[in-house]
């Protein structure tokens, strides 16, 4: 399985050759990594075609706008990636929070349709899937497999949505309409821990050889992607706020655990500018802090293992945050009383206030951990923390009620926003933070093996070659063998734009 992820040539060409027919027919021209790393870099013809496609339909243009850099209107491209400020007035730390805004992606308004890409492209480019005879199945707590059905109906071939049935209406409701298939969506037993779950069914979609299981977790194309073009992009987003606010430092970047493909874009801060690397998890279900388990609704970090992509002894801090914590902050930031407090109370300005709503749950959960961090480690005002928001508050509307009607059924008024304001930002506390020593990032990683190894049938070497920092940075390397197959593919697609003028100096050079 791991082997197979970090394939650097083609295994079939006669595979390779007919899916790049199948494209050719779709009109689905493949952007480089290095166009979606940076997008200055995309053929002039290719932006061109953007103006005419609609950002949340399954349009092969829309290949061109799976990266951080589309604006806010998400029909053009932005020098800086679109993100908000957090300011100490609403966070109660000196240390500025950046987070990078995923909302504005496209089709499913989530960063988790670059995972998807970064997954099913090496598979496609070096012959191992055949869309017009296979079908991707996309194992998920619900974006993931969101981006992958949107690439599933561009490349013109079937997807599988595998999520846990717990998961928010507004995932199945988004599934339900983009599905071809009705069946194509399988919900197992569960809700947000429950990952096993998803790769026992995998297990047994896996037994028909006409199904590729592109499993998220497990998937190097993931970290590749968030490696190559999450990390340039926050690094842009920081330097912009850095030319404004002298004598700044990227302190930290945090992240849910989750698939942990997003933690990659920390390995390249890490190693450009030298911030930590923070994982969170929810503090009902313990992982990596404790070896622990149990059950959560921080919707997008999937737990109770570690995942195979997770460059474990390269993270920093391990911060839980507890989900009440998370449901009560989406209520404060979306609803018209908690709002009305933050605005006359608290005298939070109008424009943060306008984008409160950009922060799914995931999200908030980043921005409380980047506040236990900021606690933790005595941040000033010139430490600057980098987080992201997956998603926005548009997917939760139906949790955001089921958490009011169980928590407040009485109404919610400006008292209880006043509450939630002092216990879970305010009051934010650093418990439930670890900094990780090398023994404890052993821990985790050795962890790892029960999933791995004795589940999964990882080779005991395979496993282990991960412990080096080596390993990774040969990873790192591949994206520039697979861009290069990524134009094999589209030449013998009968795409010749390879050449064509971008939009150099469109975003400043990086």
């Amino acid at each position: 399985m791991a082997n197979d992820a970090v394939v650097t040539r083609i295994v079939d060409v006669a595979v390779r050759d007919r899916a790049a027919q199948s494209l050719r027919r779709a009109g689905a021209r493949l952007p480089s990594f290095a166009e979606l790393a940076d997008p200055s870099s995309i053929p002039q013809s290719r932006v061109a075609a953007l103006r005419s496609a609609d950002p949340d339909r399954p349009d092969p243009a829309n290949l061109f706008r799976v990266h951080w850099h589309n604006d806010r209107s998400r029909t053009g491209f932005a020098a800086t990636p679109p993100h908000l400020v957090l300011p100490p007035e609403l966070t109660g730390v000196r240390s500025p929070i950046l987070v990078g805004l995923g909302c504005f992606f496209p089709m499913i308004a989530a960063h988790k349709v670059l995972a998807a890409y970064g997954c099913l492209i090496p598979h496609l480019v070096t012959g191992r899937f055949d869309p017009a005879r296979q079908k991707a199945v996309w194992p998920s707590t619900g974006n993931y497999c969101r981006g992958g059905i949107a690439i599933s109906r561009i490349l013109g071939c079937r997807g599988i949505a595998v999520l846990p049935a717990g998961m928010s209406e507004e995932r199945f409701e988004w599934l339900h309409a983009w599905v071809t298939h009705p069946e194509d969506i399988i919900r197992t037993p569960g809700s947000e821990s429950n990952v096993k779950e998803i790769y026992d069914k995998c297990a047994e979609l896996a037994r028909d050889p006409d199904n590729l299981v592109l499993n998220q977790f497990a998937e190097f194309g993931n970290y590749v992607a968030h490696y190559t073009c999450t990390g340039p992009a926050l690094a842009r987003t920081f330097e912009a706020f850095e030319a404004q606010h002298s004598g700044c430092r990227l302190a930290a970047f945090i992240a849910g655990s989750g698939s942990a493909g997003t933690l990659a874009a920390g390995d390249y801060l890490k190693e450009k500018v030298g911030a930590r690397i923070v994982a969170v998890e929810a503090s009902e279900c313990p992982t990596l802090l404790r070896n622990g388990f149990g059950e959560h609704n921080i919707q997008g970090i999937g737990d109770k293992h570690v995942p195979y992509i997770h460059n474990v002894m390269n993270t920093d801090l391990v911060v839980g945050v507890s989900d009440r914590n998370v449901a009560a902050l989406d209520l404060l930031f979306n609803s018209e009383t908690g709002l009305a407090y933050l605005s006359d109370r608290r005298r939070i300005g109008a424009e943060v206030i306008g984008e409160l709503r950009y922060l799914g749950l995931s999200a908030i959960a980043n921005v409380v951990a980047a506040i236990k961090t900021a606690k933790r480690l005595d941040l000033g005002d010139e430490d600057v923390l980098i987080t992201v928001a997956t998603d926005s508050a548009a997917l939760y509307g139906s949790e955001r009620r089921k958490f009011l009607a169980a928590t407040y059924p009485n109404g919610f008024d400006s008292v209880n926003a006043g509450e939630i304001f002092g216990q879970h930002l305010l009051g934010a506390a650093d418990n439930d933070v670890l900094e990780l020593t090398h023994d404890e990032r052993s821990r985790i990683f050795n962890l790892g093996y029960f999933t791995w190894v004795e589940q999964q049938g990882v080779p005991l070497g395979e496993f282990e070659r991960r412990r080096s920092q080596g390993f990774w940075r040969g990873l790192r390397q591949v994206v520039s063998a697979w861009d290069g197959l990524i134009a094999e593919f589209n030449a013998s697609a009968g795409f010749g734009e390879g050449c064509d003028a971008g939009l150099r100096g469109a975003l400043p050079p990086h």
